[in-house]
């Protein structure tokens, strides 16, 4: 499955294209004419109609349904991490760049296995294609839409093909450093739209979806990894957005390399984004420490104020943690308790920050730690 990084985060748009069966309904008339009866001329009838043609969408392939399946989570993970990334900038301790704020893939960007699939659901070809648009980002406001496909960038032609990712982020990198906006042409039905799409400032972590049902999540330092169980047990935007937080104050305190598990991590994300990653190499805790409590804490207060930043709620993030612990404890090897098993702590900590925000708020001071 492709990976999309933050320097595009996105919201995807589900707009399949089904391939269509017509079925013709066919009518005869048939006349009985008794024996022995003078010859006369028919009666002329009007012909039956024709039945209209009805068109059936073809049923899904397991690889299309999976596909599905994998889109519909990214979807939420981006959509949920959007606001998150972009309003805490200066929290993520110097960790924040330029982003174009659209995704934009072709069907080499997906694996062998998916690649079919992704050109019937979404129409791709060796195009860089629009798959989403960050809300509020300056891809929108410009007018980017899902579905546009990348033709040049200041006047370049961005080349088709295998290398287009590359090649396109080649050509974006110097205006992304140095510039304030990038000029872009865009093919819309076919037609040129030339757009300047403004760059939008964000924490620059890559958020990835972790191809695996343990209830789980992990940070290298760069990355962001949540795996599919921790999204089915995260029950609204609100838990998944104190989980996104959580690595992302790891990330922003250099938590990976304080506990030298950088590569170890990294390896681990590696694995996981596959879409069939290796589950032999995850058994136990597979080669990462647990999480002091006050580092712990120190990421709890970081995530805090992000999470209320970003316009979520934060009153019920002690009680999802809580939950968390309970139903997965650290005797479950493989789940987030093991990595982060202080849990009375960190709930005695979080109350305590809670307040503070909401004193903070109230007296309309700036949500700074």
């Amino acid at each position: 499955m492709h990976r999309m990084t933050n320097t595009v985060i996105s919201h995807l748009r589900h707009g399949r294209r089904l391939a269509l069966l017509p079925i013709a309904f066919l009518a005869a008339c048939a006349s009985n004419v008794p024996l022995n009866t003078p010859a006369v001329p028919p009666l002329s009838a009007p012909a039956s109609p024709a039945a209209p043609t009805v068109a059936v969408p073809a049923a899904p392939t397991p690889q299309q349904l999976m596909l599905r399946d994998i889109v519909a989570q990214q979807d939420r993970l981006y959509r949920v991490a959007a606001p998150l990334l972009v309003n805490n900038t200066d929290l993520c301790k110097g960790n924040a760049r330029n982003l174009l704020g659209f995704t934009a893939k072709n069907k080499y960007s997906f694996s062998d296995e998916l690649s079919e699939a992704a050109q019937q659901a979404y129409g791709m070809d060796d195009r860089l294609q629009v798959m989403g648009v960050l809300a509020g980002s300056g891809a929108a406001r410009a007018g980017i839409r899902v579905g546009d496909k990348l033709d040049m960038v200041e006047g370049k032609p961005v080349p088709p093909g295998v290398d287009a990712e590359r090649q396109a982020a080649t050509m974006l990198a110097p205006l992304i450093t140095r510039g304030a906006s990038a000029r872009l042409t865009m093919l819309r039905n076919g037609m040129p739209v030339q757009v300047n799409v403004p760059f939008t400032r964000a924490c620059a972590y890559s958020i990835e979806l972790g191809n695996a049902d343990n209830v789980t999540a992990y940070n290298d330092g760069r990355r962001v990894l949540i795996t599919r169980g921790m999204m089915n047990f995260a029950a609204n935007d609100n838990e998944l957005a104190y989980v996104l937080a959580k690595e992302m104050a790891h990330n922003s305190l250099n938590h990976a390399r304080v506990q030298r598990t950088t590569a170890t991590a990294g390896a681990i994300i590696d694995n996981l984004i596959r879409i069939r990653p290796d589950m032999s190499a995850m058994s136990g805790l597979s080669g990462m420490k647990p999480m002091p409590q006050t580092m712990d804490a120190a990421s709890d207060t970081l995530s805090l104020y992000m999470v209320a930043r970003a316009g979520y709620d934060i009153d019920a993030a002690p009680r999802f943690w809580e939950r968390l612990a309970s139903q997965y404890p650290p005797s479950a090897l493989n789940g987030y308790t093991a990595l982060h098993p202080a849990t009375s702590y960190r709930l005695s900590v979080m109350d305590k920050i809670i307040v503070d925000v909401k004193g903070k708020r109230d007296r309309r001071q700036p949500l700074l730690p």
